[in-house]
């Protein structure tokens, strides 16, 4: 071999090898340091961009949620509002339904009045005031919001909270009273009762109608009935959100007499598919016995009639809101004689007392009738179609569409008012309480999300710290092998550094 002391090739290459080892060492060492793998790009380009990639996604999770915990806790405002106009709802229908009471006299139903009132204007300012941050959440202007929570473009929960203030909650209303069709005046009733004769469109929807059957001539026609349909609507179409209420109370004309000639005579209504017969009736009949007759025979016939007085007038009421049909025969010797007919029931016609003429042998007949009042409640408009067009009916409205009554338009200082009212306050009630179902099942989504996303941001980070961060057990392993190799190499550096000693003895 060849001996030079100018270059000591040994040397250098141990010593290149002894720089490869400490900087392997030193790059260890700050792994270890820091804890991280990828100190720069060089060291792992394709890891540090996936890992830089997850670790923007982890941090969208992380904003997602607390995007998700804001969102959250307005929603909470929100509900705890609604859930207070809720209460003050549930109190003025309570009222309502205390002023329908006729015990109540009008000082009475004032006050009660008046405590609405005060409902009212707090539920006004709950649904104006309730706020998060200055955001109105109850005054309908937030509408069409989103909450974003996810790490990509439109990742977005969809949140609308209607208009609760007061002017906004109610009921859309149908009331019709019930009417006589122009034409062919009722001679006689009958007892047919048939539920599909008549129908009514409701919405999108038709239901029955009709609640029995009178003869004019020869034609025989059907009398529409509020409480059949009543029944129809809440049956068939409470799925929908449709209520309705029928009221039938007939006050007749000051009380004399049944007619006006001695002789006796046969009541027959025909209440709800029921019939009430009173046979044998003195025509002088006192009103209090008339009473207690129909009284005991509507019981015993399971009908829903009562009949009362009021002052001198009856009182014919069905609580259902059937139609009253009234048949009277008269048994006189008179050559003619008058059926006090609206003194028995508030025909709808509003004819004075019929005037009947005797046929010898033949006994005098009048009929008469009285459709109830209507009421059909939804939370949203709808149209309905009552009418019958071509029959000779007793009607009780025309194809019209529903009307909005608010909060404000609650008066209970009579009977039909209060009565209306509860409808309102029931109506808006469902409003309230629809909102509250739609906030909580957003919020009830959104914590579904917050739950989900975090475990998402777990196993995110997880992912990252696989490609980024230190395996402190083989970092450690590699640190004492480049320690050893440290080491060796100097002691290896300082042999090659002796090498040149061996030309003094050539030159001895």
């Amino acid at each position: 071999m060849a001996v030079k002391i100018n270059f000591n090739e040994a040397a250098a290459q141990t010593h290149t090898a002894l720089v490869r080892n400490e900087r392997a060492m030193n790059k260890s060492l700050l792994r270890l340091s820091t804890g991280v793998r990828i100190l720069n790009a060089a060291d792992d380009s394709a890891g540090l961009f996936i890992a830089d990639m997850l670790g923007t996604v982890a941090r969208a999770y992380e904003q997602g949620n607390r995007n998700i915990q804001t969102g959250i806790s307005a929603l909470q405002i929100a509900e705890a509002s609604t859930a207070q106009i809720f209460d003050k709802l549930q109190e003025i229908y309570v009222r309502a339904q205390n002023a329908a009471n006729d015990i109540n006299d009008p000082n009475a139903r004032a006050a009660l009045q008046q405590e609405i009132r005060n409902f009212v204007d707090a539920i006004q300012k709950i649904g104006t005031d309730t706020e998060y941050n200055g955001i109105k959440l109850l005054d309908g202007t937030y509408k069409d919001k989103f909450i974003h929570y996810g790490a990509r473009m439109e990742q977005t929960v969809y949140i609308s909270i209607d208009d609760v203030r007061a002017q906004n909650l109610g009921a859309h209303l149908i009331n019709t009273n019930g009417n006589k069709k122009s034409g062919a005046s009722i001679t006689s009733l009958t007892g047919i009762y048939s539920a599909s004769a008549l129908t009514a469109t409701i919405g999108d929807r038709v239901v029955n109608a009709s609640s029995g059957s009178y003869t004019s001539g020869t034609d025989t026609f059907y009398l529409l009935d509020a409480g059949v349909i009543a029944n129809e609507v809440n049956s068939k179409l409470g799925d929908i959100g449709f209520k309705a209420k029928a009221v039938n109370v007939s006050i007749g004309d000051e009380y004399t007499a049944i007619a006006n000639v001695a002789g006796t005579a046969d009541l027959t209504f025909y209440v709800g598919g029921k019939t009430v017969s009173i046979t044998g009736l003195d025509t002088n009949v006192s009103l209090d016995t008339l009473i207690e007759q129909i009284n005991r025979a509507a019981a015993t016939a399971g009908a829903d009639l009562s009949a009362s007085r009021s002052g001198n007038r009856l009182v014919l009421t069905s609580s259902q809101g059937y139609t009253i049909g009234l048949s009277v025969s008269l048994t006189t010797s008179a050559t003619s004689a008058t059926i006090n007919v609206n003194q028995l029931i508030n025909d709808l016609e509003g004819k004075s007392a019929g005037s009947v003429t005797a046929v010898s042998g033949t006994a005098l007949t009048a009929a008469a009738a009285k459709v109830g009042d209507l009421y059909i409640a939804r939370d949203t408009a709808f149209t309905a179609n009552l009418s019958a067009t071509g029959l000779g009916t007793y009607l009780i409205g025309s194809n019209t569409g529903s009307q909005f009554k608010n909060l404000y338009s609650i008066d209970v200082t009579t009977n039909e008012g209060a009565e209306v009212s509860m409808l309102i306050a029931e109506m808006a009630q469902r409003t309230v309480d629809k909102i509250r179902a739609q906030i909580g099942a957003t919020m009830n989504n959104l914590q579904s999300i917050f739950d989900s996303q975090k475990v998402a941001y777990d196993n995110t980070k997880e992912a990252e710290s696989v490609i980024r961060n230190t395996d402190y057990a083989k970092e450690m392993s590699e640190f004492t092998t480049y320690q050893i190799r440290m080491q060796a190499t100097i002691a290896m550096l300082a042999q090659a550094n002796t090498l040149p000693q061996l030309v003094l003895q050539l030159l001895r």
